[in-house]
């Protein structure tokens, strides 16, 4: 994953492992954006056992990352 990638970036995991590494990746791209834009924390939503979103969100204060579970 390039520290370019467009938000939000979907993750879809097929084991732990994968899901970890993707996730850590995302996240730090997301992080590149929050700190570019200083007002945007990172908010990581997980659709269901596989599948998860990573973006900027306005509803989390800059410098903190949250976990949103729709499921």
């Amino acid at each position: 994953m390039k520290t370019t990638a467009e938000l939000p970036i979907t993750i879809t995991a097929t084991d732990r492992a994968s899901m970890e590494h993707q996730l850590d990746e995302a996240v730090a791209v997301a992080m590149t954006h929050a700190m570019h834009e200083g007002r945007q924390g990172i908010l990581v939503t997980q659709h269901d056992k596989d599948s998860f979103t990573v973006d900027i969100s306005e509803t989390v204060p800059f410098g903190l990352t949250r976990e949103h579970r729709e499921w």
